[in-house]
């Protein structure tokens, strides 16, 4: 790729998040009031947050990887459930995770 398809790559996109945000102002206040907009917007956070986990937890570049990592996912989630503290929680699925990668190598 050329610099100068790179740069009208990076602009084009700017452009592009600059109008998607302007669009998202311009919805009227009406329809972002209403109380079902509201309950499913208050969940989209935390929706893609999971998304994010899910694919960097048990996929390896293109592939599905069953590695440590879902090991780590499902310790933290345990923890979680116990209402353990959140710094107990990333100590117990790190500590998880490299000990699953020590043992199968």
């Amino acid at each position: 790729m050329t610099d100068g398809t790179l740069w009208a790559v990076v602009v084009a996109a700017s452009v592009g998040c600059y109008l998607l945000k302007l669009a998202g102002l311009s919805v009227p206040a009406a329809w972002v009031q209403r109380p079902w907009t509201t309950r499913v917007v208050d969940f989209v956070p935390a929706a893609l947050l999971a998304a994010l986990v899910a694919v960097q937890a048990a996929t390896a570049g293109p592939a599905l990887a069953a590695d440590g990592r879902l090991a780590g996912l499902a310790v933290a989630a345990l923890a979680l459930a116990l209402r353990a503290p959140f710094i107990v929680v990333l100590v117990l699925a790190g500590a998880t995770g490299a000990l699953v990668h020590v043992l199968t190598g």
